[in-house]
């Protein structure tokens, strides 16, 4: 039986937080799905289109992982990808508040798919899209917490604003 997890996020923009997660639930699954969320509740900086090729260009060459995007509940996307397990990371316990209940939910509307939290790295434990962009919108290098691709696309699309 092959282990299928899903990681789903925004990714608006990807961070080396994000990649560091992905790369670390790799080693614990036969397949990684992420999935880049379509969420009209959001106001997203870059299209679905934009934040994909982000994450292929970052992990290029990585084995066992899809890109996909998804509307809806996550819980009814890993049913229908045959995923048994949600992947969250958590920076702080701010994120485990919020993500605690997002995760008793899920277990209500669906008992067979588990979340399972990956503690952020000490080197990306403050490290979040919504920082980034605020850093980036001030013309702020970012580099360091997202990759080189991305940040030069972030700086690119918030001067144009100015």
């Amino acid at each position: 039986m092959t282990r299928i997890a899903v990681y789903p996020g925004s990714f608006d923009p990807l961070t080396r937080g994000h990649l560091d997660i992905l790369q670390r639930s790799l080693g614990l699954f036969d397949k990684v799905i992420i999935g880049v969320a379509v969420n009209s509740n959001k106001a997203l900086l870059f299209s679905i289109e934009e934040r994909i090729d982000f994450i292929r260009e970052a992990t290029e060459g990585w084995a066992n992982l899809e890109i996909d995007t998804f509307e809806g509940l996550t819980v009814d996307y890993c049913k229908k990808r045959g995923a048994k397990s949600i992947i969250r990371g958590l920076r702080a316990v701010t994120d485990f508040d919020y993500e605690y209940a997002i995760s008793l939910m899920n277990r209500k509307l669906a008992p067979e798919v588990e979340t399972i939290f990956l503690m952020s790295s000490n080197d990306y434990s403050f490290v979040s899209s919504t920082i980034v962009k605020e850093v980036a919108r001030h013309g702020r290098d970012v580099s360091a917490q997202v990759p080189e691709h991305v940040s030069k696309a972030l700086l690119n699309k918030l001067s144009k604003g100015k």
